[in-house]
């Protein structure tokens, strides 16, 4: 059965803090993860939206939004874990 975690969130991410955070979910350590996406603020004052599938990722600058969103959907989900990885 698939479950999905989600959080808002305004802590400030610089494009490769979140590359790295998504390569780490390749890793099986925080569940079957099928999908990751959402939109984050980075460190300049710009957004980031993000799509994550395994071995896929997707970073892109867009549009703003009130508030930091990532939504993660998987098997077996930790998440614990996911708060770490993310940093939140």
């Amino acid at each position: 059965m698939f479950t999905s975690w989600g959080v808002e969130t305004t802590k400030k991410f610089t494009q490769a803090e979140l590359h790295t955070a998504l390569e780490e979910l390749d890793t099986g350590a925080y569940g079957s993860i099928l999908r990751a996406k959402g939109i984050l603020p980075d460190t300049e004052g710009n957004w980031i939206h993000f799509d994550y599938t395994p071995g896929e990722i997707e970073i892109r600058a867009g549009g703003a939004d009130y508030t930091g969103r990532l939504c993660v959907i998987g098997a077996e989900l930790k998440e614990e874990g996911l708060k770490e990885v993310f940093g939140l």
